[in-house]
């Protein structure tokens, strides 16, 4: 294989059971990602988009097909090994950005890092870059609830950045945000692009998409290059 490819994906099939029958979600999914490409997959409620990005972020495994995520074979891994590749590979931003409430923004920002096993102040060190990066130094003694939506995407930007993964996963990231704000976190990812970053953004808006250098459709499972 190219060593180029972070998603390398190949007839990826999933269904779930509906009482007695298995319906099926993705249907013989294939999906290529290249180093350093913005990739927006956009698709309606329902398209089984939610369930790509699962599989894509080592959060579930396919019924069948193959998964290599920067050439580790996916596939065949076991739970443990998951979420070990989960918190190494993939850096996740969410819709409703998963920030844990009792948490103060630094703590929130160096929680990758501590479940690697780095102390607070080396973490704290490492992240400060990328904060200073996402214009967020002056909230770190603040809680999640002090901060409005837009700051708090960059809270949840920068803890999926402090690991340098190999791929940054977003969920519909403005899904949440005022225009002005959601306009303002496409530009950060059109930087973060830029800096060398892949990204791969689920969306159900065409206007989201667009920021993105390559947009592929997602319809009744089925990916439409």
């Amino acid at each position: 294989m190219g060593n180029n490819r972070i998603i390398d994906m190949r007839q990826i099939n999933k269904g779930y059971m509906l009482g007695m029958e298995k319906v099926p979600v993705l249907k013989n999914v294939d999906f290529l990602v290249e180093k350093g490409e913005f990739v927006a997959i956009l698709g309606p409620s329902g398209s089984g988009k939610t369930t790509l990005m699962n599989i894509m972020g080592c959060m579930d495994l396919a019924d069948s097909g193959e998964y290599y995520l920067d050439e580790e074979p996916v596939h065949s891994m076991a739970e443990k090994e998951l979420g070990a590749i989960r918190n190494r590979e993939i850096g996740f931003i969410f819709q409703n950005y998963q920030l844990i409430p009792t948490y103060n923004i630094m703590q929130n920002i160096i929680m990758p890092l501590v479940v690697r096993g780095m102390t607070t102040k080396e973490a704290e060190e490492k992240c400060m870059p990328v904060i200073e990066m996402l214009g967020i130094s002056h909230r770190l003694k603040h809680k999640p609830a002090e901060l409005s939506g837009g700051q708090k995407q960059r809270v949840s930007i920068a803890r999926a950045l402090v690991g340098e993964p190999v791929l940054l996963l977003a969920d519909e990231p403005t899904g949440a945000l005022d225009s002005s704000s959601g306009k303002d976190v496409l530009e950060l990812f059109g930087q973060l692009h830029e800096m060398g970053n892949t990204i791969v953004m689920i969306t159900h808006d065409l206007n989201v998409a667009k920021a993105a250098g390559r947009i592929v459709h997602i319809v009744d499972g089925c990916l439409e290059q």
